[in-house]
């Protein structure tokens, strides 16, 4: 293992046994593109119920190794992945994990929402209904309430759930996008750039939204927003040219980091 990563695993460390239990544990994750090295040797600690933030400039393979999580890189040819990577202590690449099962425990949110082109309530129901986990249309209703619920949008959808998903407004959209995310009971919620083509008013609703979800999921987020990623995470990692630089306390990282290129990034020197 270089040098670098025990460093930043010794910050993942000690977090308090008051902290929540490690989600996510990778060692030397290594990502290959037709034999170009995207992602470097990363061993990172991802605690559940929380907030993760990935920062970094653009193409340090931040989305690079959350695509790994849910193993997204599988559907582009010419991707090689190595390394461990383990959510509650199973191996993400096993070859007997079905990508597909695995895509229903790993939930992914996009930078562009992308709600199916079905009504509201089908998009909601459509991942319970795939795999199998309302037994009535009963079961399906309270399944699809629920999300909406979870995703803060129950109250303003809830006399036209037959309304297309594509008739809502762009931040709607988006937490449509995450009530269908965690119908099917993810335990793991990725968010690449969730907020990147929303307005202001739109984003603060997402933000609020991520804050309230950490309290039973394990979220990870991708953001070139340093102020958001400050805003709605308890840890940060920061990402250069394929390296994991530095992880630890989100607070840690803007305040006192231990790597003169983070200094260097959170200061606006480069990036």
């Amino acid at each position: 293992m270089p040098d670098n990563q025990s460093h930043i695993l010794d910050q993942n460390a000690g977090f308090g046994a008051t902290e929540p239990p490690i989600k996510v544990a990778a060692r030397d994750v290594c990502v290959a593109y037709d034999g170009k090295q995207a992602l470097n040797h990363v061993s990172i600690d991802i605690p559940d119920r929380s907030v993760t933030a990935f920062i970094g400039p653009s193409g340090c393979g931040k989305s690079t190794f959350l695509r790994c999580l849910n193993r997204m890189n599988d559907t582009i040819e010419g991707a090689r992945v190595t390394g461990s990577l383990k959510i509650d202590g199973a191996e993400v690449n096993d070859k007997s994990i079905d990508p597909v099962v695995l895509r229903a425990s790993v939930g992914m949110v996009f930078q562009k929402p992308n709600p199916f082109p079905k009504s509201i309530y089908d998009n909601v129901a459509y991942g319970p209904r795939i795999h199998g986990l309302a037994l009535s249309r009963d079961d399906l209703d309270g399944i699809v309430e629920s999300s909406l619920k979870k995703a803060g949008l129950w109250e303003e959808v809830a006399d036209r759930l037959n309304d297309p998903g594509t008739s809502l407004s762009g931040g709607q959209q988006q937490r449509l996008v995450i009530a269908r995310a965690i119908a099917i009971n993810p335990e793991v919620i990725l968010m690449d750039e969730p907020c990147s083509a929303l307005d202001p008013i739109a984003t603060a609703k997402i933000e609020e939204l991520i804050d309230e979800l950490r309290e039973n999921y394990c979220i990870i987020i991708v953001t070139h927003s340093m102020q958001q990623a400050a805003r709605v995470s308890q840890r940060t990692a920061f990402f250069h040219m394929g390296t994991l630089v530095e992880f630890g306390r989100t607070e840690d990282i803007f305040t006192n980091p231990r790597d003169p290129r983070t200094q260097d990034y959170i200061t606006g020197r480069f990036g």
